[in-house]
């Protein structure tokens, strides 16, 4: 189980639940599940990427729970939610519906939103009946459904063979991350993050991946290798928003474009100047702001009566 190493005080703090809970996924895999804010407002399904954790939510969460209800889990392997020896896109695709099992009631609708991992998880699931039930409107942000490690910027050389090779060796490595040091702080700034990235998010986000186990990272980073959810895109029929950095090198915009001209129901691209791969803590005002808007446009509030079923079910 990871280590909780984030950051105490602070935007990107995360802060504390009104209520936790574990789903059970298909196979059994238990799954770290918080829920934020009223229990009667609109609700919002953040779902994290990979070696990140509920943590990397903060600051939406924190803005966004004053006036929804915001339900964060850790994907199994990260922050609380034990490793599993099943790591694949369906995993994946179980392990969201068992939340959203857990969380909303029947015909409950809610905007989910994912980041990188996330939003593969998001793809992987658009095909399932509880995803269809619960979705009214989607953000993917900070993603992509193929071709991750050809299309990534990480390794600073002309596409090819060459780079794909040395990239899939660079974020597939064994080696245990260590201490968040200076240096560390400078290589994942340099990968993840872009170049007017302050210090205060720099380490938040490094404290974060640092905690993430080498063998969770490492398998993972396997499944991501070869992903290819692209099906999961043209069965993604509700109303779908993206967002990205232009200075994402992990999921460069061109993912995005991608995305944008395969999806069914694709309502707008925002491209952030300037932002690299962690987005919701680069830009959280804008990214905040982009889920708020899909709430405002798509999402219905849920029937009391629903939550009383839910709530008389044990969930």
């Amino acid at each position: 189980m990871t280590r909780l190493t984030h950051v105490k005080h602070g935007p990107y703090a995360p802060p504390v639940a009104v209520r936790e809970l574990a789903a059970v996924s298909a196979d059994g895999a238990r799954l770290h599940v918080e829920v934020h804010g009223p229990e009667d407002a609109p609700a919002v399904v953040l779902v994290h990427g990979w070696t990140c954790s509920t943590a990397y939510w903060a600051a939406q969460v924190r803005d966004l729970a004053v006036d929804h209800r915001v339900v964060v889990y850790d994907q199994r392997g990260h922050g609380r939610s034990p490793a599993s020896a099943v790591c694949s896109a369906d995993a994946l695709a179980d392990d969201l519906e068992a939340v959203l099992a857990a969380t909303l009631a029947p015909g409950e609708k809610a905007v989910l939103a994912g980041h990188s991992m996330g939003g593969m998880t998001l793809m992987a699931a658009a095909g399932r009946a509880r995803f269809r039930e619960h979705a009214a409107a989607v953000l993917l942000c900070s993603t992509g459904s193929s071709k991750l490690v050809a299309e990534s910027l990480v390794v600073p050389m002309r596409p090819g063979r060459v780079r794909t090779w040395l990239t899939r060796q660079v974020l597939g490595s064994r080696a245990p991350l260590g201490p968040v040091t200076p240096v560390a702080r400078r290589i994942l700034k340099y990968a993840t993050m872009g170049p007017g990235s302050s210090p205060v998010m720099v380490e938040a986000c490094a404290r974060i991946v640092h905690a993430c186990p080498a063998r969770v990272r490492h398998a993972w980073s396997h499944v991501l290798a070869s992903l290819d959810v692209d099906h999961g895109v043209r069965e993604l029929t509700v109303p779908t928003a993206v967002v990205v950095g232009t200075a994402d090198r992990m999921t460069p915009p061109v993912h995005a474009r991608a995305l944008a001209a395969s999806l069914p129901d694709c309502v707008g691209v925002s491209e952030l100047t300037g932002v690299g791969h962690m987005a919701p803590v680069e830009a959280p005002e804008a990214v905040t702001a982009r889920i708020r808007g899909l709430v405002t446009t798509y999402a219905t509030r849920y029937a009391t009566t629903g939550r009383d079923e839910l709530e008389e079910a044990g969930a």
